[in-house]
């Protein structure tokens, strides 16, 4: 498995790196907010919220923020042997690789961990570590081998998500998206499937489960109360979800909540 070296997180307005003969190791760089700018192996790269970059080791590089846009992404350092370039023929196309994931979620969800692991140092954390990055590698090496997503299923997907974002609370189904972009609703469920990795009904729940973590955290709110704002009418299924998703319960944010006076 390839195996992990570093892992970091970039975030303001005043990030500036260089490496005039590259790293020993391979470079994957998830955008996650805003705005910054690579030049790799004379090439420029603009990165937003949702782009990859994947930089072969010893290939030249400079980053930096734009001027006035703050921007976050995370880093990740990493090896591999001639057997994972066998493997994966992401990792033998040996030049810069960058490419908007259809898949963000997921991507992000992952290399989120893999950055908790990594900074916690829990037992096993470099084991874990190699999994879940070799599972990213594995879902980005899946939409290199597909080539491009076509531009109007990715803007059909980014309006049907935006949808979702702004009416997490109502019920929303395939036949409530396919309305959203002019389709029949099979086609919205199995385009949403295939371009983000989930269901509409998994994106609607982790929608809301942002939501609850915030309103947990920040609102008087108890438990109850959250979840039928949220449109959850048993409060089980509720805790359910809520630990299936965050792996955490409410009851925990809640506890936290008390002890800080809330």
């Amino acid at each position: 498995m390839p195996r992990v070296e570093d892992v970091h997180q970039d975030n303001g307005t005043q990030w500036y790196e260089q490496a005039e003969t590259g790293r020993d190791c391979y470079l994957l760089a998830l955008a996650t907010y805003g705005k910054c700018i690579y030049w790799v192996d004379g090439e420029r790269n603009i990165m937003e919220r949702g782009d990859v970059l994947l930089i072969p080791a010893h290939t030249p590089y400079y980053g930096k923020s734009v001027p006035t846009l703050t921007h976050t992404k995370t880093v990740v350092g990493f090896t591999v042997s001639s057997a994972d370039a066998d493997a994966l023929p992401l990792l033998r196309h040996e030049r810069p690789y960058k490419r908007r994931l259809g898949r963000y979620e997921s991507v992000h969800d992952r290399i989120r961990v893999l950055r908790e692991q990594w900074n916690e140092r829990p037992s096993y954390y470099e084991l874990m570590a190699q999994s879940i990055l070799t599972e990213l590698l594995i879902d980005i090496s899946r939409e290199f081998d597909r080539g491009l997503i076509q531009t109007e299923k990715q803007r059909h997907v980014e309006h049907m998500k935006r949808h979702i974002e702004r009416n997490y609370r109502e019920k929303i189904t395939k036949e409530v998206l396919g309305e959203v972009i002019g389709r029949t609703p099979n086609y919205a469920a199995s385009l949403f499937k295939e371009v983000s990795g989930r269901t509409i009904s998994e994106c609607v729940h982790r929608q809301r489960m942002k939501r609850a973590v915030y309103m947990l955290n920040e609102s008087r709110l108890n438990a109850a109360e959250i979840s039928e704002f949220l449109g959850y009418r048993d409060v089980s299924y509720f805790y359910r979800m809520f630990k299936k998703i965050t792996g955490g319960s409410p009851s925990e944010l809640l506890k936290d909540r008390r002890r800080d006076g809330y």
